[in-house]
């Protein structure tokens, strides 16, 4: 018999059902990478355990979307099974799908990981299903929605400002705009102290996103889909910031109520 490479109480999450009417179901994508434990050397699926306390935290039920075969069929019947999406930090997007070659410094691609998360993200805007995008997801909808991306920000910027430094974050201010819900969500605060670790941003915003957030000296912070109630990315990184859980709340509430809107419907 051979061996599961990740021990022998290892059980597949084939199904799961929240009964109690209150906390909505929260699907977070993850990366998929070569990683070690134990004896174990193997591509996994893993994620920041500060995504799932951030989902927990604002009241939802956190479950893992790992990379994996995806047509719009499947990424309509992952969709229809949650009620809210964030799509997580992680690896570069492709240049390739938003027509650019590969700067010297962007990261080597990761195809399975992109088609995943365009095809989640378009079954979300067609069902109007809330979402969160974090950093690379912030770029990953935009290239979705037909936008392009500034592959090495600091040739844009004359800084690393945004870049992070040994897995520690930078500290930067957010500038909100005047209307939408990512000002809104952060009303209190109109110049907000974000963290970031990233060396892209938007160049050119696509069609339908509008921009309600930037810094001192351009970058786009935050967008929104217009032609959803609730479609939301930011480029910095909220889930480090546990003290200030507005935006997962917003995000929580949100699917609390698409969820029951979903159940009345029905």
């Amino acid at each position: 018999m051979r061996r599961s490479p990740t021990g022998s109480g290892c059980a597949a999450l084939n199904a799961f059902r929240d009964t109690s009417g209150r906390a909505p179901i929260v699907g977070v994508t993850t990366y998929l990478e070569r990683s070690q434990t134990g004896v174990w050397d193997v591509a996994a699926s893993f994620l920041p355990k500060v995504y799932l306390d951030a989902v927990t935290n604002a009241g939802g039920i956190a479950v893992l979307l790992p990379p994996q075969p995806v047509d719009p069929e499947i990424a309509a019947r992952v969709i229809s099974g949650i009620d809210a999406l964030v799509v997580a930090g992680g690896k570069d997007v492709d240049p390739a799908l938003y027509g650019q070659h590969r700067h010297p410094l962007t990261d080597e691609s990761r195809p399975d990981r992109d088609a995943w998360e365009e095809a989640l993200f378009t079954a979300a805007i067609e069902s109007g299903t809330p979402f969160l995008g974090i950093c690379r997801g912030l770029q990953m909808l935009n290239v979705t929605l037909g936008g392009t991306l500034h592959q090495h920000l600091p040739e844009v910027v004359g800084t690393e400002r945004y870049s992070g430094n040994d897995g520690v974050f930078a500290l930067n201010d957010v500038h909100l705009g005047e209307s939408g819900h990512v000002p809104e969500i952060l009303a209190d605060t109109p110049t907000l102290p974000v963290l970031s670790y990233h060396h892209q941003a938007i160049d050119r915003v696509a069609d339908g996103l509008a921009v309600t957030a930037r810094s001192d000296d351009g970058t786009v912070q935050a967008v929104e889909v217009q032609s959803v109630p609730f479609g939301l990315a930011v480029q910095w990184h909220p889930e480090q910031s546990p003290e200030d859980g507005r935006l997962f709340e917003a995000l929580v509430d949100a699917a609390r109520d698409y969820a029951h809107d979903r159940t009345v419907s029905a």
